[in-house]
């Protein structure tokens, strides 16, 4: 069934993209096969060991061949990515290089581990000053604390909460403030301005890192688009669920169009059906 709801003409059309993280272990080309397929606005590209994530030309490839913008690269700081791109501050800087090379002007990091004190001692200040180098926005993403038998350890500085830091632009991610036991709607409020960029997905607060489908856990997902919608938000929204679970054919796909359902309709634009 399609719901259509017209956005007000006062609300900028807000885009809503798919991370390619949500389609692992499929490719980032499948990424963008599944974008255009279910209707989004455009791709988040996460820079992984996968060659095709690393490489502009092909990414632009990408892009021309399926209609979808690159609303955004997430760098390679995750764990699972140490050994890309070599050293902290050579992530960050060659992810806005190819940000600039693909178009887009948003660039998603995590926060600096403990273990990289020298890199997370001038963190605040290398993010600004690279941002300014570069003119793209890097949005710093919220996280979690890491808890160790019952207690909880020091694992990001200067801080998992963006909002302890002196940032210019924040991405929110809901699955981690829902395993952070943070209130995304007050905490959205008080970014204003500086949120920038945000992770749609959910948790249900168990503790673990869910990225479940919007709606289907404890955050106030809804809300905040809403929220969004009407207080003048010029980012994007990139849905970023895990779907890695997904055995049945077209179970992936039909998270993937629900998420984007659900975005659609609380932040007051038009609902693409499956069929259509």
């Amino acid at each position: 069934m399609t719901t259509d709801v017209e956005p007000s003409e006062n609300h900028r059309r807000i885009p809503v993209a798919l991370s390619s993280a949500s389609v692992y272990p499929l490719s980032v080309h499948d990424a963008f096969a599944v974008a255009q397929d279910l209707g989004y606005d455009g791709v988040e590209v996460m820079v992984t060991n996968n060659a095709v994530s690393q490489n502009p030309g092909a990414l632009i490839q990408l892009s021309h061949r399926y209609n979808q913008e690159i609303v955004s690269i997430h760098a390679p700081t995750l764990l699972l990515t140490q050994q890309v791109w070599g050293t902290a501050w050579n992530k960050i800087e060659r992810s806005c290089q190819m940000a600039k090379e693909v178009g887009c002007d948003t660039v998603v990091v995590h926060p600096p581990f403990r273990w990289q004190s020298n890199y997370a001692e001038n963190f605040v200040e290398g993010v600004r000053e690279i941002s300014a180098m570069y003119q793209v926005h890097i949005a710093v993403e919220n996280m979690y604390p890491w808890r160790v038998r019952g207690r909880e350890a020091v694992a990001y500085l200067p801080h998992w909460d963006p909002m302890e830091g002196d940032y210019d632009a924040v991405t929110w991610d809901f699955s981690h403030a829902a395993t952070a036991g943070a209130n995304s709607l007050e905490a959205v409020k008080a970014l204003g301005s500086k949120l920038r960029h945000v992770h749609l997905t959910d948790g249900s607060g168990s503790g673990k890192d869910e990225h479940l489908v919007p709606g289907t856990g404890t955050q106030q997902c809804a809300a905040v688009l809403q929220h969004l919608a009407s207080n003048g938000f010029t980012g994007a929204v990139v849905a970023e669920i895990s779907t890695r679970k997904a055995k049945v054919t077209g179970e992936r796909e039909e998270m993937l169009a629900e998420t984007l359902r659900f975005a659609r309709q609380h932040l007051a634009a038009p609902v693409r059906s499956l069929e259509g």
